[in-house]
């Protein structure tokens, strides 16, 4: 299996993953949101440094402080994906679910833009009417919504922007996560600790139960698993490919909030998702029959 397979394969699992988590959140729910994304700052930072530590020794950390611009490009990354990570746990647990798969269908639209715009990737002509009826879907749903979307399309830019900064970092994808999490270690494992002095936390004393403290910490190898995936995934295939193929982790979500969770999916909504699964369609079929032409091709 060549990179370009194995990349894709990554940001295929890395999507579904990322699909299904707010069944994972929602068996959080007694805990406070923030403390949720401060448990899973925490535990994803100690469990890919230790991985990290144990399977390279401490020169991984000191690669990346080397240079200075790249740190500063992780720093910046880290920061992204703590936003993100804080206002997705918020939303799934106060009953956003459907809004969330909203941002990550707009997500990939953001993504295909920046890699035409900064990183000149070049679409084929199918792949321009895949993009425009995903645009056309997105733009139905943002106006059909019924209130300005300001969840989804705070989750798609944050995103968008961490994905381009992972794939302009000369980092290897786990390296790249663990510093990533240590920008965000200290800070998390300060306020966690003010908190359950202070009395408000509930994991010191297991007030949540034992089932939530080992969900909690195992929520930090959740986070780095897809996370993981995704930044290889962008190093190996075109940005323009990630994308689209995002549209599977919200399409899992959407389907979780209404089937799952219950709620609202109304006419105009189904209308928007349709467009872009058409769109989705179409690239899918596209990438179908190039990659039988390069099949016969290499056969020839």
């Amino acid at each position: 299996m060549d990179s370009r397979t194995r990349g894709l394969w990554m940001a295929v699992g890395a999507f579904v993953l990322w699909g299904l988590m707010p069944l994972y959140w929602h068996l959080l729910k007694s805990v406070p949101s923030l403390q949720v994304v401060l448990h899973r700052a925490l535990w994803s930072a100690l469990l890919v440094a230790a991985f990290l530590t144990l399977t390279r020794g401490r020169g991984w950390l000191r690669a990346v402080f080397a240079q200075p611009r790249l740190a500063g490009m992780l720093l910046a990354s880290g920061l992204l994906i703590g936003f993100n990570w804080s206002l997705y746990v918020w939303a799934v647990n106060a009953g956003h679910v459907v809004e969330t798969s909203l941002g990550y269908f707009i997500n990939p639209l953001l993504n295909v833009v920046i890699g035409v715009v900064f990183l000149r990737e070049r679409l084929q002509p199918a792949q321009w009417v895949a993009v425009a009826l995903a645009a056309c879907g997105v733009l139905w749903l943002t106006f059909n919504y019924g209130s300005f979307p300001w969840i989804a399309l705070a989750l798609a830019t944050s995103f968008a922007f961490y994905g381009l900064i992972r794939r302009q970092a000369q980092v290897d994808a786990v390296a790249g996560l663990g510093v990533e999490n240590l920008y965000l270690l200290v800070p998390a494992a300060a306020l966690l600790a003010w908190l359950e002095l202070g009395g408000q936390g509930g994991f010191t004393d297991v007030r949540w139960g034992w089932g939530s403290n080992l969900l909690l910490v195992l929520g930090g190898a959740l986070t780095a698993l897809p996370l993981i995936g995704f930044a290889y995934a962008v190093r190996q295939v075109s940005l323009t490919t990630v994308g689209l193929l995002q549209y599977l982790a919200p399409t899992l979500q959407l389907l979780c909030g209404v089937l799952v969770f219950g709620e609202a999916f109304d006419r105009d909504r189904a209308i928007g998702f349709a467009v872009i699964w058409a769109g989705l369609a179409v690239f899918a079929i596209d990438g179908f029959i190039r990659s039988r032409r390069r099949v016969v091709a290499q056969q020839a």
